[in-house]
């Protein structure tokens, strides 16, 4: 027998309450929905209609769209192996995207960031073994803006063979993407049966949903694309400074999106999100590690699982202007924490200075937390075997257990090995060149970078995606 471990903040009154003030802030308080298709799904609905596009949406059909929401959304690889089961207590870990700048080699010095930078980071992404999933990384500020997005989509695909959650500016970009997707898979259906690709969308807090967010949220409902919709509500600025509050606001409004959703496409899948900011009062910085930041995520995955859905999550990120020790505490905290809590799709690995910047050796550093974390998850089997009374009253008396056939079988499965961290003895690591944690880091990117190619995309598939991203550059096309 054995028991993952799991991290709990919430009591069931404290679960109930804030479930109550989810279905009073929806029900009560309403949302201002300025997408004239969604107001009309809702207004055939029943939901009550107000000044300004305001919307309140019933219990009833909070409570149907939840229930009737996927428990678990299967996402798949390029190549169509299963690669995630997002749901439950399962945890994945992957990089974020959009940054404005990406760190030079010398872990100090930044620049705008490109097109190359967003190749790069998949490229790593593609080589650690702890990185489940691949987002751009950076913004690519090299190439025309109507571009950006589908142009960045093409050089992960081709950097990596993992699945990709990508973003768009708009609908119109977001069906680009999905036609590239689809060429991949090998056709529409193909790309419905075994996704390779979520979509991240998001509402402006408070209480507010875009017509451009809605628009990619319906199309994802209308082609069976797994969306994530995630607000980002910002403690003491866009929502309440009280973390019950500010957790009630971010479900609520993540909430509005999925009943538009599943009225659109029912059981069409969905993961719920919240980005819990926390405005610094003193530095007006808005924090990812910020105690308070920390306490209302954990709430909000409870919650999620109080919920029975699939979640998204936060891991490898920092605070910090650089991949210090500031960052390696910072990162190694969020990343136990959502291992611990259960979180399903934990994005941004790699990102520094209040998400303005990544670093490739920051996600390699993250990747080794990130092990750790999953043999953590294992906790302890309790079994006959694992007891080893046995062993203990043979080998005992012989005062050691190295050669022990106990020892030898089981030594591989229990002992977790580092590839970056040193378990070396003083004098061995300055014989090995006395290098640092972030030395070790640089080392390994260079080697991924000069050294790993992912298999490549086929040959007609890749002419077919150069023509679809020809076909924008193409005024009239």
């Amino acid at each position: 027998m054995s028991h993952s471990p799991r991290l709990a903040l919430l009591d069931p009154d404290g679960i109930e309450s804030i479930h109550q003030a989810v279905l009073y802030i929806l029900s009560r308080l309403g949302m201002q929905v300025l997408n004239e298709e969604a107001l009309a799904l809702l207004h055939r609905s029943g939901c009550p209609m107000g000044a300004e596009q305001q919307v309140t949406i019933p219990e009833e059909l909070v409570d149907k769209a939840i229930q009737g929401a996927p428990r678990s959304v299967l996402i798949y690889s390029r190549e169509g192996i299963l690669a995630m089961d997002l749901g439950g207590y399962r945890s994945y870990f992957g990089t974020g995207s959009d940054l404005l700048y990406t760190l030079d080699r010398d872990g100090r010095s930044r620049h705008r960031s490109t097109l190359e930078d967003v190749r790069c980071a998949a490229l790593v992404g593609d080589a650690l073994p702890n990185m489940d999933f691949i987002m751009s990384s950076a913004h690519p500020s090299d190439v025309p803006g109507d571009q950006a997005y589908l142009m960045s989509f093409v050089a992960m695909v081709e950097a990596s063979t993992k699945p990709v959650v990508c973003t768009a500016k708009d609908r119109s970009d977001l069906e680009r993407i999905w036609e590239v997707a689809a060429t991949l898979r090998g056709g529409e259906e193909e790309l419905r049966v075994k996704p390779c690709v979520l979509h991240y969308a998001e509402p402006t807090s408070p209480l507010k949903h875009s017509r451009e967010s809605l628009d990619k949220l319906l199309f994802c409902a209308d082609r069976r694309i797994p969306v994530i919709y995630s607000p980002a509500p910002m403690a003491g600025a866009t929502a309440p400074i009280t973390i019950a509050g500010h957790v009630a606001q971010g479900i609520a409004e993540c909430f509005c999106g999925l009943v538009i959703h599943q009225l659109r496409s029912p059981g069409a899948p969905f993961v719920m999100g919240m980005g819990p900011a926390v405005l610094d009062m003193v530095t007006a910085q808005s924090s990812y590690n910020a105690p308070e930041y920390y306490l209302a995520y954990i709430a909000y995955v409870e919650m999620a699982h109080y919920y029975g859905l699939p979640c998204w999550g936060y891991a490898g990120v920092s605070d910090a202007q650089i991949p210090d020790g500031q960052a390696t505490l910072e990162a190694g905290l969020c990343t136990f924490l959502s291992a611990m809590t259960g979180a399903n799709l934990n994005h941004d690995v790699g990102y520094l200075d209040f998400g303005r910047a990544g670093s490739l050796e920051m996600m390699v550093i993250s990747n080794e937390i990130i092990g750790q974390m999953r043999r953590l998850r294992k906790g302890v089997p309790v079994t006959r075997e694992t007891l080893g009374l046995d062993v203990i009253r043979t080998a005992g008396s012989a005062r050691h257990f190295l050669s022990h056939p106990h020892t030898m079988k089981h030594v591989a499965e229990v002992q977790w090995r580092p590839s970056l961290l040193s378990r070396m003895s003083y004098d061995k690591w300055l014989q090995r060149g006395g290098t640092s944690l972030l030395d070790r880091a640089k080392e390994t990117v260079s080697k991924i970078l000069s050294g790993h190619r992912p298999p490549p995309i086929p040959e007609e598939k890749a002419k077919m995606i150069q023509r679809l991203v020809e076909k924008t550059k193409d005024p009239l096309g």
